[in-house]
């Protein structure tokens, strides 16, 4: 298969070619300069993302003769300050030739994992206190699977599908019934009352009710296949079929309420965003599967630049030189960054963002549950005044 182990993305095989060039000359010239690097995003696909991908940054660099200060794990942030100045959610120091094949992978870690996160993390504040469930690791390699749950589950996702992915996060994989297996059994009725008689108790009933008939006519035969067990119906109606999907909601919504059944749940998936859900809350769904738009999410564009060699400052053109430190305050009520000279003091009630998690090689971070990534994440996001 056509993906890199943990022994080879450690000994830098994954790396761009000119950073083992660069690391193989610096050792030859026996040139031994002490760099702070700091990673920062100059523009974001959204007015601001969620940080995640540190622990996979603190497992690359461990061991290493460097000191790291990061922000925290799920940490929601903006490109600029409000001067306009890039805001670093990460600083390495050190000797650069000791850690140069690592900026790669590290950026890749947090590039695409933040990325997930995000989208999620929209899509969640969106969706309020409705469920939401992601379906999109079929659309991305395996390999990254866990990679790709963590990220959707600490952006805010309620659930994850994939059976590693939950693994990864202590918690039981979520999901419904295909298709093939309706297709299998023959008709829906047939499908819920074998997936009923056959899956663990503790298991959701959920009927996908759009396979061979109308969906509020599958809803109702699976509803009163197995009764009052049926938890929810899924509709992930093809867009050839699909009409305003929000009317197929109020529809089974009616028939279902109507025959008895109106505690069962309406989840819909398929093409979901940030801008789709809120008509289809309107409608009165329940909770939504989001697959592609979560798992191929646009990656934040992290870059890795020196900004300090040997104490004095040093930029490449675009970039502010010397090492800085970041500070969140609320202003007016809303979430503000200020980026500062590393030994420029600010306003003392502001909470400094990039704090130690590897000093001389040893990780000293201590990472939170995933659980309390996550409602760091929702809470932060309560904060945030944005319309979709």
């Amino acid at each position: 298969m056509f993906i890199a182990n943990e022994k080879q993305i450690k000994k830098g095989l994954t790396t761009d070619i000119y950073f083992a060039r660069t690391e193989k000359i610096l050792q030859e010239m026996h040139i031994n300069k002490t760099v702070v690097a700091e990673v920062t995003v100059q523009s974001l696909p959204h007015s601001w993302a969620v940080f995640v991908g540190l622990p996979e940054v603190l497992e690359l660099l461990q061991g290493k003769d460097i000191n790291v200060w990061a922000m925290r794990e799920g940490t929601i942030f903006t490109s600029h300050d409000e001067n306009g100045i890039p805001i670093p959610v990460m600083v390495i120091q050190g000797i650069y030739k000791d850690f140069a094949i690592y900026e790669t992978p590290l950026l890749g870690m947090i590039c695409e994992a933040s990325g997930i996160a995000t989208k999620a993390a929209r899509i969640k504040k969106v969706a309020f206190d409705k469920i939401v469930l992601s379906f999109g690791i079929r659309r991305m390699h395996p390999a990254i699977a866990p990679m790709i749950d963590r990220a959707s589950y600490i952006g805010g996702c309620d659930g994850v599908s994939s059976i590693i992915g939950a693994e990864t996060i202590g918690k039981k994989p979520s999901g419904t019934i295909p298709h093939a297996f309706i297709i299998n059994l023959g008709n829906i009725a047939d499908a819920i009352k074998a997936f009923d008689k056959y899956t663990d108790p503790d298991v959701p009933r959920i009927a996908l009710v759009d396979t061979y008939g109308d969906e509020k006519l599958e809803a109702v035969q699976a509803a009163e296949a197995i009764g009052k067990k049926l938890y929810g119906v899924r509709l992930d109606t093809p867009r050839s079929r699909r009409g305003k999907l929000s009317d197929i909601i109020r529809e089974v919504k009616w028939e279902l309420a109507i025959r008895g059944f109106k505690n069962v749940k309406v989840i819909v998936s398929g093409g979901l965003d940030e801008n789709t859900i809120p008509e289809l809350i309107k409608a009165g769904a329940d909770g939504f599967g989001v697959g592609t738009s979560i798992s191929n999410a646009r990656t934040v564009d992290f870059a890795m630049d020196i900004v300090e060699m040997d104490g004095k400052p040093v930029a490449k053109r675009g970039k502010f030189g010397g090492r800085k430190k970041v500070y969140r305050y609320k202003k007016n009520g809303e979430t503000k960054f200020a980026v500062v000279p590393f030994n420029k003091p600010f306003n003392t009630k502001a909470e400094e963002m990039l704090i130690p998690v590897i000093k001389k090689g040893k990780i000293i971070y201590k990472e939170p549950d995933v659980d309390d990534i996550r409602k760091y994440v929702l809470k932060q996001l309560k904060e945030i005044n944005e319309t979709f």
